[in-house]
């Protein structure tokens, strides 16, 4: 399974909100810490703030925080929502396949789909956060200490 771009920028996203909290944070500090496009990453802070995961303020002191706390997060919902499909081989989507009849490739990669998902439902944000995470990434990202001033940047 390959998640695509979008989806990895939304959970990379979520990943630097949760550990900037419960500081505000912009697009541009975010493709910056990451070194990806901004221009991409506003279309998927874009989806975030509709599916109520992001919290977006705009204007002067405006920003982005985390709409939902991060135990509230399910990465597997956040990986369903931000892929465009789930489709494995062609057999899942509307494509014809001619072992179709006979085929029990389909039931495993089906299987194998649900199960990859299935694990991904027993994360939160907060357990990807926990035992020291945050401070980790905050520190990798050039994020402030808490209490502190920002690093690395």
């Amino acid at each position: 399974m390959r998640l695509t771009r979008y989806t990895d920028y939304a959970l990379r996203t979520l990943l630097y909100l949760g550990a900037n909290e419960p500081r505000q944070s912009s697009i541009a500090e975010i493709a910056r810490a990451y070194g990806i496009s901004e221009n991409h990453l506003t279309k998927v802070v874009h989806q975030l703030g509709r599916l109520g995961l992001v919290r977006t303020i705009r204007g002067r002191g405006g920003g982005l925080r985390l709409a939902l706390s991060p135990g509230e997060i399910v990465v597997g919902a956040v990986v369903r929502q931000t892929e465009e499909d789930l489709v494995l081989v062609e057999c899942f989507g509307e494509g014809a396949c001619a072992i179709t009849p006979a085929c029990r490739l389909r039931r495993a990669l089906g299987e194998a789909l649900a199960a990859f998902l299935a694990v991904l439902d027993g994360y939160t944000l907060a357990d990807l956060l926990a035992g020291g995470a945050a401070p980790d990434l905050a520190r990798l990202l050039g994020l402030p200490e808490p209490g502190g001033e920002r690093v690395g940047v």
